[in-house]
């Protein structure tokens, strides 16, 4: 069947395993009391699960890339998706926080390749104009994974424990192994790709600016949504019950920044790029502002979901556009820059919780981090791109 004649079926498949990949990314932070309290941790510690997760795709995303060049885009899309399900249920039978660190970073190694690669195909599925559609509709996956997957595996780890939420996730990933197989065209490797040519195409240095812009800028957010659950529950004074409810609301606002960003990426990259950073600095200083009061922390939260994604979008074509003759490394690499970024926040948010400085203090950190990035890509990061064509990729079959 081909991907020509039935492109919603493949950016379906895609998009399901977006989900699958959201739900977990995002799933811990919703967990991070019940696994620190399960495992005899503090919630710093816990909380480098999501630094390892986050390191797992910063390492594999690049590496992984340049290994699997000629490697047919199904076979590896689907062997990757395989390998986090099986990530998944490793972290789920940890008998330790160690285990776990090394279970959560083991599932992180795939993310960032599948997301490159699902990017690559879906623009060359759409064609190239609508290359942020592609994205926006893969991303959408992600994104409805926070109204969806991540509030039910939320309420899974409270009810049934934490386990039982990543053993869910297990099967998630196995199930959409199932779909890609069925919907996904085969997709030949780009032309003329080689270990060489990927590895060649990161010398460039715009590249690994806007690499840097993201690894900082990003981290804004992860600042913040690492450790919202005790945010809301010892600051805004909500219950434990509704803290599924609000990681909804927050989808929701990221998923309306998907589609929003999708937009306007295909009208302007680096206009949305600035748009993305400043909009997100100045939601991230509301949220500080507002974050005692339930109902302007809870809007203001789903602010930082809208603002954060059309970010997402756009840093993610900008990389596409830095990298157009290895267009899968370039968003790749947007996607380790991204988990760099969760790194950087979940660490840092740790120390100033460490500190003693309060959790609200998470949102001015994020948004001085943001504002570094925004600064750092007006200084250095203007430098002229060329659209990925449609002929980067071979013919889909």
């Amino acid at each position: 069947m081909s991907a020509r004649t039935h492109p919603g079926a493949a950016l379906l498949a895609l998009a399901l395993g977006g989900f699958t990949i959201g739900t977990t990314e995002f799933a811990t932070m919703g967990l991070l009391t019940n696994i620190a309290t399960d495992l005899d941790a503090s919630i710093p510690a816990a909380g480098h699960t999501i630094t390892a997760y986050a390191l797992g795709v910063v390492i594999g995303a690049p590496l992984i890339t340049v290994l699997a060049a000629k490697v047919e885009r199904k076979a590896l899309i689907v062997w990757l998706m395989a390998a986090y399900a099986i990530g998944n249920l490793l972290s789920a039978a940890a008998p330790n926080l160690e285990l776990l660190l090394l279970g959560r970073f083991i599932t992180g190694l795939p993310h960032g390749v599948f997301f490159g690669v699902g990017a690559v195909v879906g623009t060359a599925v759409v064609g190239a104009s609508r290359r942020g559609y592609a994205v926006a509709m893969m991303m959408a996956g992600l994104t409805v994974a926070n109204i969806i997957g991540v509030p039910l595996s939320s309420w899974a780890g409270q009810a049934l424990g934490w386990r039982t939420a990543f053993i869910m996730i297990g099967a998630l990933g196995l199930v959409t192994v199932a779909s890609l197989l069925l919907l996904l065209p085969r997709t030949p490797a780009p032309q003329n790709a080689s270990v060489r040519g990927e590895i060649g195409a990161l010398r460039n240095g715009p590249l690994w600016i806007a690499f840097a812009g993201s690894a900082i800028g990003f981290g804004g957010m992860f600042a913040v949504y690492s450790y919202i659950k005790p945010t809301l529950m010892e600051v805004t004074g909500l219950s434990e019950g509704t803290v599924p409810i609000i990681l909804a609301l927050f989808g929701v606002g990221m998923t309306i920044g998907v589609l929003i960003g999708g937009r306007l990426v295909d009208m302007h990259v680096m206009g949305t790029l600035y748009l993305g950073f400043a909009s997100t600095a100045v939601a991230l200083m509301v949220f500080a502002l507002v974050g005692e009061s339930p109902v302007p922390a809870v809007l203001a939260l789903v602010g930082i979901g809208v603002t954060s994604q059309v970010l997402g979008i756009a840093l993610q074509s900008r990389l596409m556009d830095l990298s157009p003759a290895a267009p899968s490394l370039g968003a790749s690499l947007c996607h380790s820059s991204l988990n760099a970024a969760n790194a950087n926040g979940a660490f840092l948010g740790g120390l100033v919780i460490a500190a003693g400085w309060g959790y609200l203090s998470l949102a001015w950190t994020g948004a001085a981090l943001t504002l570094v990035g925004l600064a750092g890509m007006l200084a250095f990061g203007r430098h002229k791109t060329t659209r990925v064509p449609d002929g980067v990729l071979a013919p889909l079959t």
